[in-house]
């Protein structure tokens, strides 16, 4: 069986096009996964992304979520 390789982006897509049920237990399966890992790795995070947007001369605290959101859209695809 071959093997395809993804971006994230390329996923999130893929599941925005299924129905709706499958996107349900797309979602359903996520949500039973283990997600200590997850935990553990997000600690510390709000912090970091504060520190980040003010090095950016923005203030995270007082971004609306679509705000936020288009922040760490442009902060993960910055070009080097």
């Amino acid at each position: 069986m071959p093997t395809f390789t993804l971006t994230d982006t390329q996923v999130l897509e893929l599941v925005r096009q299924l129905p709706q049920e499958q996107q349900i237990e797309v979602f359903k399966f996520l949500l039973s996964q283990n997600w200590a890992n997850w935990v553990y790795l997000s600690r510390g995070s709000e912090e970091k992304v504060r520190k980040v947007a003010s090095e950016r001369n923005q203030d995270w605290d007082a971004m609306t979520e679509d705000e936020r959101e288009e922040f760490i859209d442009e902060v993960l695809h910055e070009k080097d």
